[in-house]
């Protein structure tokens, strides 16, 4: 159904943005906070049918507000902290007297505001605050969406191709691991019946390299390895060593990933080769333009074939990942 992979891909590229601002959050760098603002304008306006704009390019950094809606008076606060202190501190501003009129509202774009939406706040201006209705997550914006027809949802869904996805038009260039990927592109990815991959072996290699929020990645794709290990082997037969050529490049791509970012953990890592995957596909002159979702599809299939066939992270002790 094409409910589901919209929902499922808006989910995970907001997921996955999340989870790079709290990383980086964390190392104090804050590039991808500035730059979320001005995403989650053109997101919200599409999503809710608001008329955001951001405020800093006309004021530069004024205190509490991040985005201003003049038509449908709204000032919200675009932030990665989940805190009543952080809530609280924005509230006592004293800009906010200037929008006694308007309505405050904080969009958390990286963490949950389930407690936030229990809680009760000193609002010293009196200014409209319901704390239920007016903070915005993740999960919100995803409850949102699950609900909307499915003509909006493609359009939520474009934009957000756009925005966090690759792009598939203009990009053309030589690499094997394109060919491999047009090529798995086109197959019928039914289950074979024969599965000869040992969950368990992979349930161990994900626990030893603590993969936890990736691990339902590595779950849901490591049953096609089946079928890539025979897309494999018809090449490999024909002299073509295609196996080769695109298992060395994913972990050539594992270990610039590590020693790049050093200090970020295994789900951080395996995100990033996905996506280094993507870009080097998207730059091959063998690449055929095919949808966003396909092409997403196909690299997690052969990153997560990586992992279990060893290419890509530390393997446990006497790990077999071939079933007898």
């Amino acid at each position: 159904m094409k409910r589901t992979v919209y929902f499922n891909y808006i989910e995970e590229k907001l997921g996955v943005l999340a989870y790079r601002i709290n990383l980086k959050g964390r190392l104090n760098i804050l590039d991808l906070h500035n730059h979320s603002e001005n995403f989650y304008a053109y997101f919200l306006n599409k999503l809710y049918d608001w008329d955001l704009k951001n405020l800093n390019p006309f004021k530069q950094n004024i205190e509490a507000i991040d985005l201003i809606d003049h038509k449908n008076k709204y000032i919200i606060q675009v932030s990665a902290t989940n805190t009543k202190q952080k809530v609280e501190s924005a509230l006592k501003k004293a800009i906010i007297k200037t929008y006694s009129t308007y309505t405050f509202k904080l969009v958390l774009i990286s963490k949950d505001a389930k407690d936030l939406m229990k809680d009760t706040f000193n609002n010293p201006y009196g200014i409209s605050f319901d704390s239920n209705a007016d903070i915005v997550d993740n999960k919100s914006i995803m409850d949102f969406i699950l609900s909307l027809g499915i003509i909006k949802q493609k359009e939520i869904y474009e934009l957000i191709q756009k925005e966090l996805g690759g792009e598939v038009d203009i990009v053309k260039l030589d690499s094997n691991l394109a060919v491999i990927i047009n090529i798995l592109s086109k197959e019928d990815l039914n289950l074979d019946a024969n599965i000869t991959v040992n969950k368990f072996e992979i349930d161990r290699k994900i626990a030893h390299n603590d993969l936890d929020s990736t691990k339902s990645i590595i779950n849901e794709y490591a049953k096609y390895h089946t079928r890539l290990d025979k897309k494999y082997s018809e090449f490999d037969s024909l002299g073509l060593n295609k196996s080769l050529s695109v298992l060395q490049s994913i972990s050539s791509s594992y270990i610039e990933s590590c020693v790049k970012f050093k200090n970020k953990d295994s789900d951080f890592i395996f995100l990033q080769v996905i996506e280094n995957i993507r870009d080097k596909v998207l730059v091959s002159a063998n690449h055929i333009e095919m949808p966003i979702d396909e092409l997403e599809l196909c690299i997690k299939i052969i990153v997560v074939d990586a992992f279990i066939r060893c290419k890509i992270f530390e393997n446990p002790q006497n790990y077999n990942y071939a079933s007898t």
